[in-house]
Formats: C-alpha cells, sequence, structure tokens
C-alpha cells in the first residue's frame, strides 16, 4: 500500500535531476556501446560524457540540498550519494523516496 505524498519544491528539484542524472547515464552507456561495441563513433561518449559530469555534480547539489532542507535522515543521504554511482539507480531511489515520503515536506510527513 503507498501513501500519497505532495511533493516540496526542493523535492520535485530532486526528482527531475534524478531523471536527468539517470538518463544521461544511459546516454553515455549507448555511446560507449557505439564506440567500444562497433567502433562506429565516438560522438555518444563525447557529449554524454560531458553531460552526465553536469548532471552528476548537480545530482549530487541538490541531493545535500533536499538533504538539509527536507531534514533526511544521514541513511537517505547517504544512499542518494550511493545511487549516483551505479548506471540508473538514481531512479528507483526517487520513487523510493517518494513513497516513503522524503521529497514531501517535513511537516507533512507522518
Amino acid at each position: 500500500m503507498t501513501r500519497s505524498h505532495a511533493l516540496s519544491p526542493i523535492g520535485r528539484v530532486f526528482a527531475v535531476v534524478a531523471l536527468i542524472e539517470a538518463f544521461t547515464w544511459a546516454g553515455l552507456l549507448i555511446g560507449m556501446a557505439l564506440k567500444y561495441g562497433t567502433g562506429t563513433t565516438t560522438l555518444g561518449v563525447w557529449w554524454f560524457g560531458r553531460l552526465h559530469g553536469a548532471a552528476f555534480l548537480a545530482y549530487l547539489a541538490v541531493a545535500l540540498v533536499a538533504a538539509l532542507r527536507l531534514r533526511w535522515p544521514w541513511w537517505a543521504w547517504l544512499l542518494a550519494i550511493l545511487a549516483a554511482v551505479p548506471p540508473l539507480a538514481t531512479l528507483p531511489l526517487e520513487r523510493w523516496y517518494r513513497r516513503r515520503g522524503l521529497l514531501a515536506a517535513p511537516p507533512a510527513r507522518a
């Protein structure tokens, strides 16, 4: 059973940046497959490598701000940081945080 929690503004930003971080990870993986698997082009790695680097840093910054503003427990911020490392892990983490109410404003948490 899932509860519906209204997202706080920083919770919305976290959700969007988590999606962007995962999208750029996917693009980088496709670029690496094209570069190293088929040997057709290096453009995907060049382009998505830069985009993913920026998205990764933005995700870390937004995770820190969200952790402070939403008063996450230490483990929640640690999981958010660790989720940025494996490909596409920010998506299930964001969904789980949304279900748990960690992206809602602190007074709305039960």
